[in-house]
């Protein structure tokens, strides 16, 4: 049930940094639900090898180089979904990424409480 709730949830954040973002645009709940299982499975599975394959160059800045990471899993799913999901270049991705992982963070402590 949890994890449903972080999906819905997450699917809310991915349509509120389309609300904020010009160069985000999700079309609607469903894909932006499609978009958060997308997401879900590539954290499980792709993040982890790119987290060990960049290891140094993140020790070296620090853990910032996890944001860049993180943008790329959002590019990934945009390349999934196709133009139902829209990122318009790196720079916004980047952006909507740190704006994602604090909404995620949010999201965690307001489920886990």
């Amino acid at each position: 049930m949890r994890w449903i709730l972080s999906l819905v949830f997450n699917a809310l954040a991915l349509m509120l940094i389309d609300y904020l973002f010009e160069g985000f645009m999700i079309d609607g709940f469903v894909v932006a639900l499609i978009a958060a299982v997308i997401l879900a499975v590539l954290n499980v599975i792709v993040k982890p090898i790119l987290v060990l394959l960049t290891l140094p160059v993140t020790i070296l800045t620090l853990g910032l180089f996890l944001f860049v990471i993180n943008a790329v899993t959002l590019w990934l799913t945009q390349l999934l979904l196709g133009d139902n999901f829209t990122i318009e270049g790196f720079g916004p991705a980047i952006i909507a990424a740190i704006l994602f992982s604090i909404m995620n963070l949010i999201i965690n402590k307001i489920i886990k409480d």
